[in-house]
């Protein structure tokens, strides 16, 4: 996963013309910080690695944007 991809994810994040549910903006949010922070985000999500992160973060985003675009 190159981070140039992870970007591209975020920046499609705030393109949607509907909004996702609270639950799913909290996912999007907790594997963002966790992605660009690392373990002092989100106890939920301590120990998964920054690449991981990103990686469920555009896969999530990818989810989303079929509903939500």
């Amino acid at each position: 996963m190159d981070t140039q991809q992870f970007e591209r994810a975020a920046e499609r994040s705030k393109q949607f013309t509907k909004r996702p549910t609270n639950e799913e903006l909290l996912q999007l949010y907790a594997l963002y910080k966790q992605a660009t922070e690392g373990d002092d985000a989100w106890d939920e999500l301590k120990g998964k690695s920054k690449e991981q992160a990103m990686q469920d973060y555009v896969a999530l985003v990818d989810k989303l944007e079929k509903l939500y675009a």
